[in-house]
């Protein structure tokens, strides 16, 4: 990090939020020059300061010593402190309070822009003086058993750090208790700020973690438990791997872009073994993680295959009970069709005409009986040649 400057006064502060502050199209006003219409939005911004600002602190060699009502008060503050550092949180803030905040430190237009949409991969950025970084916070949600995705912008200037937050993590408060309990970490200035907020981040992961080898466990039960839900479930926690992996995997290399400017940058050597410390945990965060989707994609193969093999189980067990069925059919048609032979011929002997064939023959009687069981007989051993009885 650069050397602490000085601070000029407002008049004097220019920055290039010359689109932003003027609005829609709107003219600039003055005359001609951006900087006259810059510091009309800034000073309209002030007035009242929104719910969003969390909380704001002014610390001189690690101890708090102001804690402003007002985003007005702070820079006040701030400009009489000689060695004093503003600590500024926002969660959710609005344009004018972003746009206030961009006249007074000297931000970056785009980095702003940036803040303002949110839903931002993590990144790192250097503009002159400013770091602005873009982390990706998470924590595991027990009830529905799912990952919830904070997004944490922060911008580390020379005497200040902001930082706005979008989503519920990472508990930033803890964070700053921490840092107001350790002085002499805290008096090593914005820096270490930014290490203490990276920790916390990092440190978030790890419930994570442990919530998602839970599920995979149980994902891998119910799997073998032939869980219907099971597919949709893998589903689910596949995508929370996505977004996981985006948001760790780019912290490594934000973290090792850190340490190489720490010769160039001055940054402390208990700092530094910090920042090493959290890039260790990172990196195996991201391992871990892409071990989990590796897994989940195991998972979801062997899931298939014994979908596709219970599937083939019923499909086999519905064909062996047709054939079950079919052959009980052919065995009462075959059978109907023996009873219905004498059936036939005691029908044709039993209509009552005066003048029919053998109506007076005095052997009619053992023939029709004779006749019929010929008949059934043949018919039994014709069935049973071709295995339908």
């Amino acid at each position: 990090m650069a050397e602490r400057r000085a601070r000029p006064a407002p008049t004097t502060r220019k920055h290039g939020w010359r689109r932003a502050s003027q609005g829609d199209g709107a003219p600039a006003t003055g005359n001609g020059n951006p900087g006259n219409a810059m510091s009309a939005a800034p000073t309209n911004a002030t007035a009242p300061d929104a719910a969003s600002v969390v909380h704001a602190a002014l610390y001189r060699d690690g101890v708090r010593v102001a804690t402003p009502a007002s985003l007005s008060d702070t820079f006040r503050e701030l400009r009489e402190q000689q060695d004093g550092m503003a600590w500024i949180g926002l969660a959710r803030p609005t344009e004018a309070e972003l746009l206030t905040l961009a006249a007074e430190f000297d931000l970056h237009e785009l980095a702003v822009e940036d803040a303002m949409e949110a839903h931002q991969r993590p990144k790192l950025e250097r503009y002159g003086e400013t770091l602005f970084v873009v982390l990706r916070a998470a924590r595991y949600l027990d009830a529905p058993e799912e990952v919830d995705f904070g997004e944490l912008h922060v911008f580390v200037g020379p005497d200040f750090v902001i930082t706005v937050r979008h989503g519920a993590a990472p508990d930033l408060s803890a964070v700053r208790r921490r840092m107001e309990e350790t002085p002499d970490l805290l008096k090593l200035g914005p820096e270490a700020v930014l290490y203490a907020i990276l920790d916390a981040v990092v440190d978030g992961y790890a419930p994570v973690v442990a919530g998602v080898q839970n599920d995979i466990d149980e994902i891998e039960t119910d799997v073998f438990g032939g869980d219907p839900k099971a597919s949709r479930r893998i589903y689910e926690l596949s995508r929370e791997m996505v977004e996981f992996q985006r948001a760790t995997r780019p912290l490594v290399s934000m973290l090792h872009a850190l340490m190489a400017g720490f010769a160039k940058y001055g940054t402390d050597e208990e700092l530094q073994r910090y920042l090493r410390d959290v890039a260790d945990h990172v990196t195996h965060t991201s391992e871990r993680v892409d071990g989990f989707r590796q897994a989940l994609t195991d998972i979801l193969t062997v899931n298939a295959t014994l979908v596709t093999q219970q599937q083939n189980a019923e499909m086999r067990a519905l064909a062996e009970a047709g054939f079950e069925q079919n052959e009980e059919i052919k065995k009462i048609s075959s059978w109907a069709a023996i009873l219905f032979a004498p059936t036939l011929v005691g029908t044709i002997y039993g209509m009552n005409f005066e003048t029919m064939p053998e109506l007076k023959w005095a052997a009619g009687y053992p023939f029709a009986i004779l006749l019929m069981a010929v008949v059934c007989v043949s018919l039994y051993f014709i069935f049973k040649r071709r295995d339908w009885l």
